[in-house]
């Protein structure tokens, strides 16, 4: 995250009315809902995990067992359980 300083992107008034709740304080202002990007969506770490998940739900259905799965991905019984067990 990067700061920019209020009076060059604010206008005078505005920066006025802030002041009157803080001053001299770091304010995070988020984006609107609308601007918000899911985990991993840029770099790209979100498909490969969907991937990922989709390959454990079809090896499941062909028969490997939770323990097989679990050492073949490196991952604990329990989210094994979770990711094809989850609708």
């Amino acid at each position: 995250m990067s700061y920019v300083k209020a009076n060059a992107v604010l206008p005078e008034n505005l920066i006025a009315e802030i002041q009157k709740y803080v001053q001299g304080e770091a304010i995070y202002i988020p984006k609107p809902e609308k601007a918000h990007r899911k985990w991993g969506s840029l770099s790209g770490a979100r498909k490969a995990l969907d991937e990922r998940n989709l390959s454990i739900k079809h090896a499941f259905k062909n028969g490997k067992t939770i323990s097989q799965l679990a050492e073949e991905y490196y991952l604990s019984s329990e989210t094994i359980k979770k990711i094809v067990y989850k609708n």
